[in-house]
């Protein structure tokens, strides 16, 4: 919720879970927000420039977060050659 200024006044936003899609709940204390950091051409940290991926404890509960990592990091352009579907 907003204010009339559009400063945000809730005390809780819920995130989503970037590999099932689902809301991480307040009451979900394992879930975690991997932060990676945003690199230039020459391989350089650009200071201040993240991609943050949340994992729910669902997630990390089936041991699937390194895979999901994996495969959303690569989608998003940030890892090559790790993760690929064959179907």
């Amino acid at each position: 919720m907003e204010n009339d200024r559009g400063d945000l006044i809730d005390l809780y936003v819920p995130r989503k879970c970037a590999a099932t899609g689902r809301i991480i709940e307040s009451k979900d204390h394992a879930s975690v927000q991997i932060a990676v950091a945003d690199v230039d051409e020459s391989g350089k940290m650009i200071p201040g420039s993240t991609t943050a991926f949340p994992l729910s404890g669902y997630v990390r509960a089936q041991g699937e977060s390194d895979d999901s990592l994996n495969r959303l990091a690569t989608k998003e352009g940030l890892l090559r050659g790790v993760w690929s579907y064959q179907k």
